[in-house]
């Protein structure tokens, strides 16, 4: 993407723009199907459920949820910060599960990191942190593997 660029024109952040994926359920799940082979590779079927950060995560795993026949559960962010949020009780609860944790984009990682302490908190074995974009080199975070479909990095 920068072979006619020079060095001082690297980007210090890209933005990500998946709009052309998600106004089409059959791209949602197109998308969702790479996620839960994933996951199968990872955590084989021993997962109980995919918890999805809001708003972004929430089809995919929904998506991914239904490939692999496990609950589906939301984490909604309340308080507009990164990760600070609760699960929703109108679906699947984590107590004393193995859950996966799906979003769209993982940037500083701190919405993550967030979400993996406060699924923790609520009795969950998180066994995977799956997203459509890693914009960073970490492979794990807070000691889950974590998984991007693709990485953004800066070269």
């Amino acid at each position: 993407l920068l072979a006619g660029s020079t060095a001082g024109e690297k980007p210090q952040d890209v933005s990500i723009g998946w709009r052309t994926i998600g106004v089409r359920p059959q791209r949602v799940a197109a998308i969702g199907a790479i996620m839960a082979d994933v996951v199968a590779e990872e955590c084989g079927d021993s997962i109980d459920a995919i918890v999805g950060i809001s708003i972004n995560g929430v089809l995919f795993a929904n998506e991914v949820a239904s490939q692999l026949g496990c609950e589906v559960a939301i984490y909604r962010n309340v308080d507009g910060a990164p990760g600070k949020g609760s699960l929703s009780n109108k679906y699947s609860q984590v107590a004393g599960k193995r859950i996966v944790i799906i979003d769209d984009v993982l940037s500083t990682g701190v919405t993550m990191s967030r979400t993996i302490q406060s699924m923790r908190e609520a009795g969950a074995e998180v066994s995977l942190c799956t997203v459509l974009v890693n914009k960073t080199v970490r492979n794990e975070i807070d000691e889950v593997p974590l998984r991007g479909i693709i990485r953004v990095a800066v070269v």
